[in-house]
């Protein structure tokens, strides 16, 4: 005979394992297409598939994967939000909230706003309701569904909610963020980064044997991939694209004494290596090739350092680390492949600067002064138009986080993202519209030394995040750069130079202001990348581009355990 275990609701499903899943296991259910909602029922995870209509119940340690709704799909389809209190289960579909149990199917009308819902949570007699285009998470007595107040949303995108304790959980699919506000308030107390992009349902998972609770998130998205058509006319292989869609755990960490929470990293091999190959003939005596090292940071923390190739020293340029590969003479077609491989551990950062904890900062070093206001790398400061630029980006704002902010809303404004043939000064980009990462990073350090904000380049490289290809060579297409501000009084925290400017004239993310995803290595902190220099005077005959090929290349060994993390 079939075992079988019962939801209180009087619904009989398969068994399912009441063991919560392995810390860092990604939960794919079988036959789901976009999970819009996820949460838990005592040990049972039950997702909603908004393509299908499937109410699912999911195992979390072996995938397994039941429908609970087999006559009644109609009703879910286009469904999100999935929240459950006291086994009655609660669902958005366009703008309307309902309610309903598995005994007896049938939906009930809740509530209807003028604009359409996405997210849902129930707390005892509260129900909190959030809608991307009102900008605003609703609150209602449940039994009289009289609105009782609401609370602004702290990002710009569509969002899901889960309520722990007085705390409000808000997950915004396109600031990749997961926010923790006050359920009563929506003063904000830290937020955190996810691994994967767009995040669709938030659940926590209860009583653990760790004794605290797990965080869920669900992502759906679609995903390019490579068909084999043996029909195409034009050759086997096209173009195509499916559904992609997960479930994992996001564990966190904040420390407010220092001001970030980190959340999920990984540990990663990065290689970087140069093959000599001049386009022409060249000789040199006294050669010294240096190449940044990782950096030790709040979210890197750097396993191992090894030589590829040929041995270097280390020498440290203004804090960094950077490997010096010496060569007596360099004659004409001699070949050579020397770089370094690093182990690091890699985590995603949110700094957690609130615009009154910056308000009365203390004056900015005068050795940063000297350094980090200064136009040291063709930025065009002292023109008419950047000067104008820098002026009208802040207005009258003295704060140090608007003023940066403002800054970067005014260039995400003017700019759109395009790769370009060569760097070109910010008064050149900003007439043109159109600029690279480096070019924004100009335009952007540009604008804020001018106006008093210590910035500096960082880079170099991203990993490709597909932290699921595990023990694979995984090689990024192109390098990238962002930048770092200076707050007095506390420190750099980062910024991203691009990746952010998603939404034509904005309300733009914040997802990459004081924050960095896991997959971002951070090398070179305002110093160069590489430099070459012969008999100690710097090369200037022949650029580093026309006399070697570099090769980078990332590989995910493992997912970061949480003990390694703290939980929140």
């Amino acid at each position: 005979m079939r075992s079988e275990t019962v939801l209180s609701t009087g619904q009989p499903t398969p068994s399912a394992s009441s063991k919560p899943a392995t810390p860092n296991r990604t939960i794919r259910p079988l036959a789901a297409c976009v999970v819009q909602g996820i949460s838990f029922v005592r040990d049972e995870l039950i997702a909603l598939d908004s393509v299908r209509g499937y109410l699912l119940q999911i195992d979390p340690n072996t995938d397994n994967t039941t429908i609970l709704n087999p006559l009644n799909v109609d009703e879910l389809i286009g469904a999100e939000g999935l929240t459950v209190w006291n086994d009655t289960f609660w669902i958005a579909r366009e703008n309307s909230v309902y309610f309903f149990s598995l005994e007896k199917f049938s939906l009930q009308h809740f509530y209807t706003l003028p604009y359409p819902v996405n997210g849902l949570a129930v707390w005892e007699d509260t129900v909190y309701v959030s809608s991307q285009k009102a900008g605003y998470i609703h609150i209602f007595e449940r039994d009289s569904r009289r609105l009782i107040t609401r609370l602004p949303l702290p990002g710009v995108g569509p969002a899901a909610l889960a309520v722990r304790g007085e705390d409000l959980w808000v997950c915004d699919r396109i600031e990749q963020t997961v926010f923790c506000i006050d359920r009563a308030t929506g003063e904000p107390r830290f937020s955190v980064l996810t691994p994967f992009e767009s995040p669709t349902g938030i659940a926590f998972q209860p009583n653990t044997p760790a004794g605290a609770d797990v965080l869920f998130v669900s992502y759906a998205k679609e995903e390019p991939y490579v068909r084999d058509n043996p029909n195409n006319p034009d050759g086997a292989y096209e173009l195509s694209f499916r559904d992609r869609t997960f479930i994992h755990p996001l564990h966190f960490h904040y420390d407010p004494s220092a001001h970030y929470a980190l959340s999920n990293g990984y540990l990663v091999e990065m290689s970087y290596a140069e093959e000599l190959l001049p386009l022409e003939e060249v000789l040199f005596e006294d050669l010294e090739w240096r190449i940044a090292l990782p950096a030790e940071t709040d979210r890197q923390k750097v396993r191992s350092i090894e030589p590829i190739g040929r041995p270097f020293v280390e020498e440290d340029q203004n804090g960094q680390r950077v490997a010096v590969f010496h060569f007596n003479t360099l004659k004409p077609n001699e070949r050579h492949l020397f770089g370094w491989k690093a182990q690091l551990e890699i985590r995603a950062i949110k700094y957690q600067f609130t615009f009154d904890d910056v308000a009365n900062v203390p004056d900015l070093p005068a050795d940063y002064k000297a350094i980090y206001l200064v136009d040291d790398d063709e930025l065009a400061m002292d023109t008419p138009v950047i000067q104008a630029a820098a002026q009208e980006a802040i207005g009258t704002e003295t704060n140090i986080l608007r003023k940066m902010l403002k800054i970067r809303n005014y260039v995400y404004d003017r700019l759109s993202y395009a790769l370009t043939s060569r760097i070109d000064t910010p008064d050149v980009v900003l007439e043109r519209g159109i600029g690279s990462c480096g070019e924004y990073v100009g335009l952007l350090l540009a604008l804020a030394r001018l106006n008093g904000i210590a910035c500096r380049t960082v880079g170099r490289y991203k990993c490709p995040p597909t932290p699921e290809q595990r023990l694979v060579p995984l090689e990024p297409d192109y390098n990238h750069v962002w930048l770092e501000f200076f707050i007095p009084g506390f420190g750099w925290v980062p910024m991203e130079s691009n990746p952010d400017d998603i939404i034509e004239n904005g309300p733009y993310p914040t997802r990459f202001f004081m924050g960095l995803p896991w997959y971002h290595a951070e090398i070179a902190k305002g110093i160069p990348f590489e430099t070459l220099t012969a008999k100690g005077e710097p090369v200037e005959t022949v650029s580093i581009g026309e006399l070697a090929i570099n090769h980078v290349r990332f590989m995910v060994l493992d997912e970061l355990p949480p003990a390694d993390l703290g939980q929140a």
